[in-house]
């Protein structure tokens, strides 16, 4: 690191492992501002790579009616891109740390611009599979080099009013990006939704040039990525995909079911022994002992996977049971994004008199009541009256819990592994969204199929019943593990314990 990639100045929570008796009332000197293009450049990258995780949604009928694609290559447009990225991007949080993150930022930033116009042009299911998972890898190398700039760029307030605009950009960009695709599906063809990063990512690439700090890059051998760690774990996860996705057709006792799970189960317990063996891996053993960063990490997957597979839900039953075209789909979402807006806004102004731990619990509870009333809608269902009312307080809790996990898992994390540190909390949401979609879905068919009215009613109500569950459970893990010291008091410092 160099002169012009200034580490942040973090403030350390005042806990029982970290209170100095010597001073007691010493508080860490407010760093110099800095300029917010750093912060424009890295949000605008991750605002491309979050609407990729729903745009496909309700653009997927007309893909498929395009190029003639099955089920099972819809379910892989989804699907690759999930986990190419998810599980990628410890890889990627590591090469950000040993490289320069700028080189990395520019790098990752060009492939996704790349292949969202090969996406926008495949013709059959092949190319467009394999663009998306490219858009995907790239999104691996993306999304933790901007995350880390972020928090090595800059310190005290302007760092959590950035982390505060990255956790809104990370909630409100999915349910965006099912508007997003609605409109431009109907208005320019499914293609648009892949040819609009093109221009909007040249642009970013021109002032990310200008704006982003150089710094010198270290001469890092192979070994020093843990490349067998990283295929084992994608491996891993993308056979969990496999076994998950053939539920619904299969059964959970099928031998494909049996046999996929057992390999993932497998190629995972042999990236923990991977990882405890190896000189350079990819998730350092302190990691693990990181409190805030491991449980802002696993409520991260959570709620995202609660996220993610309420829209993918919502998306079916507003389409094929209430007969909604794809662009009026996307605008019934609108409201919903409009509340996670206001559940990151609400939770900004109290993380500093209110503690993480309780604002994230609290934001638990809402998200699981809404997702009990959303699953009482019946095959008669009115928007207004019986789903408006659950989205919104859906996207109200959704929007409460993402800030202070955001803020509080990253705050402490010194700038050498700030890149490690933000992949790992990123894998959190792109594995979580990947498995939202898959384990919801997954529970919704045991209740009926997803390709009937009558089904996909029964499949509805019994999805939600499951996020109400997860959310309750998750809900139980902050109250337990989080900071129960207020951001603005302790500055979002890192418990080592």
């Amino acid at each position: 690191m160099t002169a012009t990639e200034r580490p942040a100045h973090p403030v350390a929570v005042a806990g029982p492992r970290d209170h100095h008796p010597e001073h007691p009332h010493h508080v860490e000197p407010e760093p110099s501002r800095r300029s917010w293009a750093v912060l424009a450049v890295a949000l605008t990258a991750q605002i491309l790579v979050v609407l990729d995780i729903s745009v496909v949604n309700t653009a997927l009928p007309s893909i498929g009616d395009s190029l003639n694609l099955s089920s099972g290559d819809l379910q892989w447009v989804v699907t690759a891109y999930l986990m190419m990225s998810g599980g990628c991007l410890l890889l990627g949080g590591r090469v950000a740390d040993l490289l320069s993150r700028r080189r990395v930022f520019l790098t990752g930033l060009t492939l996704f611009t790349g292949a969202s116009m090969l996406s926008g042009f495949a013709g059959n299911a092949t190319e467009l599979i394999a663009a998306r998972a490219t858009q995907g890898l790239s999104a691996a190398l993306l999304t933790p080099a901007a995350l880390s700039l972020i928090t090595t760029t800059y310190g005290g307030a302007q760092r959590r009013k950035g982390l505060v605009l990255w956790a809104a950009v990370g909630s409100m960009g999915v349910a965006a990006g099912v508007l997003v695709g609605g409109a431009l599906t109907t208005w320019a063809g499914w293609q648009a939704i892949f040819f609009i990063n093109g221009p909007i990512g040249a642009i970013a690439l021109l002032v990310a040039v200008k704006v982003l700090p150089n710094a010198r890059s270290v001469h890092a051998g192979l070994k020093q990525f843990d490349v067998p760690g990283a295929v084992t774990a994608l491996a891993g996860l993308m056979t969990l995909m496999y076994a998950l996705g053939g539920t619904a057709t299969d059964g959970w006792l099928s031998a494909r079911t049996l046999v996929g799970l057992g390999g993932s189960a497998v190629l995972l317990t042999a990236f923990i022994l991977i990882e405890r063996r190896t000189d350079k891996p990819l998730i350092p053993p302190h990691t693990w002992k990181v409190r805030s960063l491991v449980t802002g990490t696993t409520v991260m997957l959570g709620i995202t996977g609660i996220l993610v597979g309420a829209v993918f839900l919502t998306s079916i039953y507003l389409q094929n049971v209430l007969g909604y075209s794809a662009l009026r789909a996307g605008l019934a979402f609108l409201p919903f994004a409009f509340a996670i807006t206001a559940g990151t806004q609400i939770a900004r102004h109290l993380l500093g008199r209110i503690s993480p731990r309780t604002l994230a619990a609290t934001g638990l509870a809402i998200t699981a009541g809404a997702a009990i009333l959303l699953s009482t809608a019946t095959g008669n269902a009115h928007y207004a009256t019986d789903l408006l009312p659950g989205l919104v307080l859906l996207g109200l809790g959704v929007g409460m819990v993402f800030v202070p996990v955001s803020v509080t898992a990253m705050g402490g994390i010194p700038p050498q592994h700030a890149g490690m540190a933000s992949g790992f909390l990123m894998t959190g949401h792109e594995v979580g969204a990947a498995l939202g979609v898959a384990v919801l879905s997954a529970v919704a068919t045991t209740a009926g199929s997803l390709t009937s009215s009558t089904g996909i009613v029964a499949g509805f109500s019994r999805g939600f019943t499951a996020a109400a569950v997860i959310a309750g459970l998750l809900a139980v893990v902050a109250v337990l593990r989080m900071s129960a010291t207020p951001v603005a008091a302790g500055g979002g410092g890192m418990h080592g314990h």
